[in-house]
C-alpha cells in the first residue's frame, strides 16, 4: 500500500492534532497509521502519520504546498515522504562482513525496503560477496598520512549516486568533520558497544577488562563527537566471567547486525525524528 509518511517536530500546544486531522479530512485523507509524542521535559511535540495516497486529491508536492500554512502557524519542523520512492542508500565497509552481509540479504529478501547503488570500502576484501549480489564495489584506500584524497572520493562516490542515506556497516574509519556536516542526519553507524560506554576501537576489550556482564551494540547517528551522534536503536546481551574476549566478540556480532537491520529500517520509513542529540523513534 503507498502512503505519504507525515513526520512533525514543533512546539507543543493545544490544537496540533485537531489541526491536522481536520486538515487531512478535509481532503479525504485515510490516516493508516498514527503515532504522538509529547515531550515534557523539552516542550516538544512529536507526530508521525500515514496517509494512504490513493486517498488524497493531490500528489507530494501537492500535499507539501497545501500544508505549509499549517506547519508555519505552529512553527514545525516537518517532512512528508512517498513510500513509493525507495531511499538510496550507499553502504560502506572495511574488513568485518558480518553487518554488511546482514544488510545484503535482508535487502536481497526485499525486508529492507531501499536501493543500494554501491557499496564502498576501504580494503577490497569484500567485493566478491558485494558483486555476487550485483552492487557495485568500489575500493577506496585510505591513506594513514593523508586521508583527505580518500575521503573526497568517497564524497563523491556519494553524491555520483544520489545517496539518501549512508550506513556505516563496520566501516573501521573516523569520517572527517566536514562529511559528518555535509551529510548530517543522513550517516548511520553501528558501535560495537551498548554507548556511551566504551567509545572508540576495542570496546569488547575494554568491557572484559571491567569484567561487565552486559555487552551490546548501538546504532546511531554519526556527528563530529565520536560515537556521541543520536542514538536510534541498541540491544545487549548478557556475558559472564566465563567468556573471553573472542566469545566476546562472537555474542556481539550477533547483537550488532540485528541492532543495525533494525536502525536502518527504523529511518527507511521514517520512523525517526532527531530533536537536539535525542531522537523519537516511532517503532
Amino acid at each position: 500500500m503507498r502512503t505519504f509518511r507525515l513526520t512533525i517536530a514543533c512546539p507543543d500546544r493545544v490544537g496540533i492534532v485537531a489541526k491536522v486531522s481536520n486538515f487531512l479530512a478535509t481532503y479525504n485523507g485515510w490516516i493508516h497509521q498514527a503515532s504522538h509524542h509529547s515531550d515534557e521535559q523539552s516542550g516538544w511535540f512529536f507526530m508521525r502519520h500515514e496517509i494512504r495516497a490513493e486517498s488524497l486529491p493531490f500528489d507530494l508536492e501537492g500535499f507539501k504546498q497545501a500544508f505549509a500554512p499549517i506547519a508555519n502557524e505552529f512553527s514545525m519542523q516537518w517532512n512528508v515522504t512517498d513510500s513509493a520512492v525507495k531511499k538510496r542508500v550507499v553502504l560502506m565497509a572495511s574488513r568485518d562482513s558480518h553487518c554488511l552481509a546482514d544488510l545484503l540479504h535482508r535487502w536481497a529478501r526485499n525486508e529492507l525496503d531501499c536501493d543500494i547503488p554501491c557499496v564502498i570500502a576501504n580494503h577490497d576484501d569484500l567485493r566478491s560477496m558485494v558483486e555476487w549480489h550485483g552492487i557495485p564495489f568500489f575500493h577506496v584506500p585510505v591513506n594513514p598520512k593523508d586521508k583527505q584524497p580518500a575521503f573526497d572520493e568517497v564524497s563523491r562516490l556519494i553524491d555520483e549516486h544520489q545517496a539518501d542515506c549512508v550506513v556505516l556497516a563496520r566501516y573501521m574509519q573516523i569520517l572527517p568533520p566536514d562529511l559528518c556536516e555535509k551529510y548530517a542526519g543522513q550517516v548511520i553507524n553501528i558501535h560495537h558497544s551498548f554507548l556511551p560506554s566504551f567509545i572508540g576501537a576495542k570496546p569488547y576489550h575494554q568491557a572484559a577488562v571491567r569484567g561487565v556482564k552486559l555487552i551490546g551494540a548501538t546504532c546511531h547517528y554519526v556527528t563530529q563527537d565520536l560515537d556521541a551522534g543520536p542514538i536510534i536503536e541498541q540491544d545487549v546481551a548478557r556475558v559472564s566471567h566465563r567468556d573471553t574476549i573472542v566469545d566476546m566478540v562472537r555474542q556481539g556480532k550477533d547483537v550488532e547486525k540485528m541492532v543495525l537491520a533494525r536502525g536502518l529500517r527504523y529511518h527507511l520509513e521514517d520512523r525517526v525524528i532527531i530533536h537536539d542529540n535525542k531522537t523519537v523513534v516511532f517503532d
